[in-house]
C-alpha cells in the first residue's frame, strides 16, 4: 500500500514553526532511546557521541535539534550549525519509515536534504536504512483488518 503524496500547506508550516520544540524533541529522543534499548536500532553510540543533530520537517514547519553521547540520544536543545541536518516533508520521513522509500531513493529524487559531516551523514543513512521499523508492520496490519 503506498502512501498518497500528501504535503501540507504553507500556513500549517507557519503555525508549526511556531510551537515550542521540547515535545517533539523529547517524542523523538525517547522513542530513539527505547529502539535502542530493545536492539532496534543498531547503531554504534560512540561514533554520535558529542554530535548535534537537525531533523526538518519542512512542510509541518517542526524542527527537532537534540544531540547525543556515547551511550544515548539526549533530549537537549543547542545553538549554532548542527553537525548532521536531515530535511525532508512529513510524508517522505514517513515512506522512509514504512520501507516504501530507502534514503538514497530519497535523496537522488531531491526529496531528502543531508547537510553537515559527510561521514556522520553517510553512518546515520546507513542506520536508517537498517533499522526494521516496528510499527510499520503494525500499521499495515491495522489497514488490512480495518
Amino acid at each position: 500500500m503506498a502512501l498518497p503524496e500528501i504535503v501540507l500547506p504553507a500556513w500549517a508550516g507557519k503555525i508549526g514553526g511556531k510551537l515550542p520544540g521540547r515535545p517533539p524533541r523529547f517524542a523523538l529522543v525517547f522513542a530513539l532511546n527505547t529502539m535502542l534499548k530493545r536492539g532496534l536500532l543498531p547503531a554504534d553510540m560512540s561514533l554520535f557521541d558529542g554530535k548535534k543533530f537537525e531533523i526538518d520537517v519542512l512542510d509541518a514547519g517542526i524542527k527537532v535539534r537534540f544531540t547525543a553521547n556515547a551511550e544515548k540520544f539526549i533530549d537537549a536543545d543547542f545553538f549554532g550549525t548542527p553537525d548532521l541536518r536531515l530535511a525532508a516533508n512529513g510524508i517522505d520521513f514517513m515512506r522512509m519509515m514504512m520501507r516504501e522509500e530507502d534514503p538514497d531513493t530519497l535523496f537522488f529524487n531531491r526529496k531528502l536534504q543531508i547537510e553537515g559531516d559527510t561521514e556522520l551523514g553517510l553512518i546515520t543513512k546507513n542506520l536508517l536504512d537498517s533499522v526494521d521499523w516496528p510499527f510499520g508492520d503494525w500499521f499495515l496490519k491495522r489497514e488490512l483488518s480495518d
